[in-house]
Order: C-alpha cells, then sequence, then structure tokens
C-alpha cells in the first residue's frame, strides 16, 4: 500500500485521489432561484442522503476563492431548492449547464431544458427528469478552509415533495433500470448503471 498525508501534498493532488476513489458518485442535478428571479442550474456530485424521517439529502457546493456559488447563495436566499436525479436521457444537457455563467445568465436557456413549476417551493424544476425534489433548506453550513474562507457551503435539504415518473413506480419502489441513473467518476468519466446483483444482509 502507499501511504499518503494529505497535509503534504497540494489541495489538487488530494481532490484527484478523493474523486478517483470514491466512485460512482450519484450526480443531483439541482435548480435554485435568485432574489431577483432568475433560475440557476448545476450538477453536483457531492452529493447523498443524510436521513429519511423527515427525508433529508446533502449537496455540498464548493466555493471559488472563498465565496459562495450561485447555488448556494440562492439556496440560502430564498430557502429553497430542487434536486433531480440525472439519468442518461438528459445527461448531455445537464453536463452544459455546468459552463461558469454569471448570476444573470440562466444556465437553464443554454441547455434547453425545460422549466415546470414545483408544487411547494418557490423554486421551479426541470421536466426532463424523472425525478425530482422538492426540498427546503434545512441548513447551510460553511465548510473547510479558513474562519475566513470556507471551502464549501454543505446544503442539507428537507425533501416537501417528490414527484417520479410513473413507469419507474412499482409498489412503492423505484425501478433502477428504467431510470437508468448516470453517475460521476473523475475526470471527464461518467458511468451507466451497469450489472445488479443481491446479497442478503447478515440478521
Amino acid at each position: 500500500m502507499i501511504s499518503i498525508d494529505p497535509e503534504n501534498q497540494s489541495e489538487h493532488d488530494t481532490y484527484k485521489l478523493l474523486i478517483g476513489s470514491i466512485i460512482p458518485r450519484p450526480i443531483a442535478f439541482v435548480t435554485t432561484r435568485s432574489l431577483d428571479g432568475m433560475v440557476n442550474a448545476a450538477p453536483f456530485s457531492y452529493f447523498n442522503i443524510v436521513a429519511a424521517n423527515p427525508p433529508l439529502l446533502s449537496v455540498s457546493v464548493q466555493r471559488k476563492n472563498g465565496e459562495p456559488k450561485d447555488t448556494a447563495r440562492n439556496a440560502l436566499d430564498i430557502g429553497a431548492f430542487v434536486v433531480h436525479i440525472s439519468d442518461e436521457s438528459y445527461i448531455e444537457a445537464i453536463n452544459g449547464t455546468a459552463a461558469n455563467l454569471p448570476p444573470d445568465e440562466s444556465e437553464i436557456d443554454l441547455s434547453g431544458l425545460q422549466l415546470i413549476e414545483s408544487d411547494k417551493v418557490q423554486v421551479p424544476g426541470v421536466a426532463e427528469a424523472k425525478i425530482r425534489m422538492e426540498c427546503v433548506l434545512e441548513r447551510s453550513i460553511p465548510l473547510g478552509g479558513v474562519v475566513t474562507a470556507p471551502a464549501c457551503d454543505l446544503l442539507i435539504g428537507r425533501v416537501v415533495r417528490f414527484h417520479v415518473a410513473r413507469e419507474l413506480y412499482r409498489d412503492g419502489r423505484i425501478d433502477p433500470e428504467l431510470l437508468r441513473p448516470v453517475s460521476r467518476l473523475a475526470g471527464s468519466s461518467y458511468s451507466r448503471l451497469g450489472e445488479i446483483f443481491s446479497l442478503e444482509r447478515p440478521e
């Protein structure tokens, strides 16, 4: 084994170790709305479940030079965001929204995706997604970096409405093969679902 102390290498090298090791990562495609009404959309692979009661999700939004990105700032200002599960049917459009645009330009316009009104939050979702979750902001936690310039904003969202394509929903469960989710690897690499196998959990 090679032993590596992150204190003895650059942040970039540590980043490469993390994204190359922690794979595959689900991709949250997140929409937010600014105080002046501009809709922002961006993909995030630092994303997972936190709890089921109540349903909580986490999305880590990395800062740039210590400054919050549009997603984190909008979520804090409005108190809500919408998480979409990325799938093969619209992954190219999602990738296009990763472009670095100024706050007064919408990634939605660039991608050609269609907005759809939410039921319980003031932020619209994207119609192309097979699964989307309306979230209210439970907590926004600056983490990492230094006190004056955190490295990220950890958003904890409480799901207040699930929207699931009818064909995916069977007896209260999601059919993963019909969802065709896409996950993130390292660099420019992504992964499809692949082979599914089962293991019984020990009692």
